[in-house]
């Protein structure tokens, strides 16, 4: 199995290079909102000197900067926690460090994980390490460019309707979203509570096995944390799976998606025919309506749980002016405090839910969602998992679809029906796609029945011995 990104050297001296090349590299990738290089290195440290050992030990991480620490700042990308220290830790975060690793810093998102390109943070965009003038994908964009430059080998992301296997597709690596429920989301700033999970981004899939393995298992901090015992990921992770039937959806194979996406993803059912699989072509008509539906969800919950936010209880207060009253002060904090894409999503939320559309609109996404859940289990009766494209495109020109909303809600037609069905699934890198002149990499999702993340890890792993994708780096 190759981990061997993980498990070499001395704790100190990992810890200095990671640094060293995040300083390096930053002023162009902008990949991080903050570095921890004082507390890092003294923590490794600590770890070479005996005092902390474990499944990470020494690993040099990032960290999503929608994940709490009781150090440093969580700032979201918002202007609204731009100074906010959290006084706790992220379960997942603290699960990290227990088994050894070593955060070095936190990671640049669009605001409150609401977005594709990681362009929406009030510290400005982060670029594509493998052409500084595209977008990295998002909302974890700053997470997949740190592992995609080589400065970790392990950051974690959140992913909502993507945030993990998008920007995976689009740097090259390996993007994981476990089952909904299999990872604690306590400390994990929310941004929509059923649909919300924490992942993994690394560059291969004996990584993302050996972080899984970490991260995941009850919480009882989180209500919705899942009971089941979590299994070895890495133990047979070489093994293929006998028998293997993937799932290819008609939807898979639109016209709209890029041609060079297209091509990529032909080669990918050829390598894994080639591989012994039977390819199963499936119909799972709600795939196109899932944007439609999760873009409702979405936002109500986003719309509820951004409510606290308002420069009273939680959140930067803005000044008033002489004679300006409370009301003024909540829609100057507001309006101050979030920026454009989170004010849309807020006004579209706080819209759904309101009296006269609720049952037009928000309960009826609810039943599409029911009904994108039932469409799944059927296909996974006959099939161990799903094969499609992570995004319909690849990395796209900072700025390209900054103004076109839709443009860039259309990024994640792939994707954000695994939220909605709560299943697990992850990117990984299938092929480079010439665009323009430049070579862009291009993933491919794996989707699998709740909480068979150790098969479908096997599944992907099966066509990561077959391929050299994973071990393609950037021009840096």
């Amino acid at each position: 199995m190759n981990t061997s990104d993980i498990h070499s050297g001395k704790a100190r001296d990992r810890a200095l290079a990671s640094l060293r090349r995040a300083e390096e590299l930053d002023s162009r990738i902008h990949a991080f909102t903050q570095l921890f290089s004082e507390k890092a290195i003294a923590r490794a440290e600590e770890i070479d000197a005996g005092g902390a050992g474990g499944a990470l030990a020494g690993v040099p991480v990032a960290l999503k900067d929608n994940l709490c620490l009781s150090w440093g700042r969580t700032t979201c990308g918002s202007n609204m926690l731009r100074d906010y220290e959290s006084p706790y830790t992220a379960t997942a975060a603290q699960r990290l460090i227990d088994a050894g690793a070593v955060i070095i810093g936190k990671t640049n998102l669009d605001e409150y994980a609401m977005g594709s390109s990681t362009e929406h943070s009030c510290f400005g965009p982060t670029s594509n390490p493998w052409d500084l003038s595209r977008v990295p994908g998002g909302s974890s964009g700053g997470s997949a460019a740190a592992v995609a430059a080589g400065i970790v080998p392990i950051a974690l992301g959140s992913d909502t309707g993507g945030s993990v296997r998008q920007p995976a597709s689009l740097c090259g690596i390996v993007g994981v979203k476990p089952t909904y429920g299999r990872v604690s989301r306590y400390g994990l700033v929310a941004y929509a509570s059923s649909l919300d999970q924490i992942g993994t981004l690394t560059r291969n899939i004996g990584d993302a096995a050996s972080a899984l393995g970490v991260i995941c298992g009850h919480d009882p901090l989180d209500s919705t944390s899942s009971l089941r015992e979590v299994p070895d990921f890495s133990r047979d992770l070489d093994a293929p799976v006998q028998g293997l039937r993937l799932a290819v959806p008609a939807q898979a194979r639109n016209p709209a998606n890029h041609p060079e996406v297209s091509r990529v993803f032909a080669e990918t059912i050829e390598k894994y025919k080639q591989l012994g699989a039977t390819i199963v072509d499936v119909d799972l008509p709600l795939i196109d309506h899932g944007i439609a539906a999760y873009y409702i969800v979405a936002p109500a919950e986003a719309s509820s749980n951004l409510a606290r936010l308002d420069g009273i209880r939680y959140g930067r207060r803005a000044r008033l002016a002489p004679g300006e009253d409370l009301f003024e002060l909540y829609c100057k904090s507001r309006s101050e405090g979030f920026g454009p894409e989170v004010q849309r999503r807020i006004m579209l939320g706080t819209h759904v839910l309101s009296s006269g559309y609720y049952d037009a609109y928000y309960n009826t996404a609810l039943k599409v969602r029911r009904r994108i859940k039932d469409d799944f289990d059927r296909v996974f009766s006959d099939c161990h998992a799903v094969l499609m494209p992570a995004s319909p495109s690849p990395a796209w020109k900072i700025g390209e679809k900054a103004n076109d909303p839709l443009a860039m809600y259309l990024e994640d037609v792939y994707t954000v029906t695994i939220n909605l069905a709560g299943l697990p699934a992850m990117s990984v890198p299938a092929g480079l796609a010439s665009v323009a002149g430049a070579q862009l990499p291009v993933g491919v999702q794996i989707v699998s029945q709740a909480f068979d993340e150790a098969r479908m890890l096997r599944i992907g792993r099966m066509f990561e011995l077959a391929t050299d994708w994973h071990t393609r780096r950037p021009p840096l």
